[in-house]
């Protein structure tokens, strides 16, 4: 099964004293932290708005969280690249939820006929055969609560339990909708294989 995509962002190291120094509002290292953060975090916020004045816009709300909450945390103790991660991700949802269309992405009934727990071994064997790049590009063609919900659970690795609670949808919608994103990627994956072959045989 396709858990994760691997190679989304690179490694980030932080020295103790530069976040310390962050901490006590020293400008200068202040920064030198959003320099290295930017690298880091940018293209995550890429990955959830193909605009990117709008990503810069949420990823300077979650550098401000990130310094908001640099003392009150223990910095000798935290991993920052995880949590630093982990608070841009939940700024990324924040702003999701807000969005004015986010109850109708939503509203899936669990009795829906068409709703499908588990995506097909042939669905994930076809998406495993594709590399990041590939994928990333196909996810702007999905629906917004598809994607956000794909995002969550194979990029940032939530569960679906805490995507629902997040969301503030059911476990089986958020189950419908990381299906529907995976038989989506996996049928235009394959238009795009089609449409590859047809090109080297002329």
């Amino acid at each position: 099964m396709l858990n994760k995509i691997k190679g989304i962002n690179n490694y980030m190291h932080i020295d103790t004293e530069l976040l310390i120094a962050c901490a006590k509002n020293d400008r200068k290292a202040q920064k030198k932290l959003y320099e290295a953060c930017y690298v880091f975090l940018m293209p995550k916020c890429l990955q959830y708005h193909k605009n990117e004045e709008d990503a810069r816009a949420i990823f300077n709300k979650g550098f401000y969280k990130i310094l908001k909450n640099l003392s009150k945390i223990d910095l000798e103790e935290v991993m920052f690249a995880a949590w630093s991660k982990r608070i841009m991700a939940n700024t990324l949802i924040d702003d999701y939820r807000k969005n004015k269309n986010y109850k109708t992405n939503i509203n899936i009934k669990e009795n829906d006929q068409e709703l499908d727990y588990h995506a097909s071994s042939s669905s994930n064997d076809a998406l495993n055969a594709f590399g990041q790049k590939d994928i990333m590009q196909l996810l702007e063609y999905l629906k917004p609560a598809a994607k956000q919900v794909f995002l969550m659970y194979v990029v940032e690795g939530y569960n679906h339990r805490e995507i629902a609670e997040m969301l503030n949808m059911s476990e089986g919608t958020s189950k419908w909708h990381l299906s529907t994103a995976r038989k989506e990627l996996k049928e235009r994956l394959e238009k795009l294989t089609e449409a590859e072959l047809r090109t080297k045989v002329i």
